[in-house]
């Protein structure tokens, strides 16, 4: 029989690995410029005006989130490991997310934040 923790761990393993990750282009929702998707993982952010839909519930790129609402960039961190840090505000339910800035996006869009 198997322990609770393990159980667990077993669990959000096999939920990883049936994960469903969708890196497509889209036309941003707010600025209405093409953007194209990311050569290495699931883009969720524009890189002209920094921008973002909240789709993703679980991990980036499953798009099972419902709200669908467009996600504010409020502020900007940084992180040793990580790099720049898009901090969002869903403008229909106010959640926050945590994002790592895509390599291509607008340093100037950055600074503004």
């Amino acid at each position: 029989m198997f322990k609770e923790s393990n159980s667990t761990a077993i669990n959000e393993n096999v939920k990883q690995e049936n994960m469903i990750h969708k890196n497509e282009a889209f036309i941003c929702k707010n600025c209405n410029l093409p953007v194209k998707k990311h050569p290495s993982s699931c883009r969720n952010h524009c890189p002209h005006c920094l921008f973002s839909l909240h789709v993703d519930k679980e991990v980036p790129g499953d798009r099972k989130n419902p709200c669908h609402g467009l996600m504010c960039p409020i502020s900007l961190d940084h992180s040793g490991k990580k790099g720049f840090i898009i901090i969002h505000q869903c403008e229909k339910c106010r959640a926050k997310t945590l994002n790592k800035a895509a390599p291509d996006v607008d340093v100037i869009a950055m600074i503004r934040i």
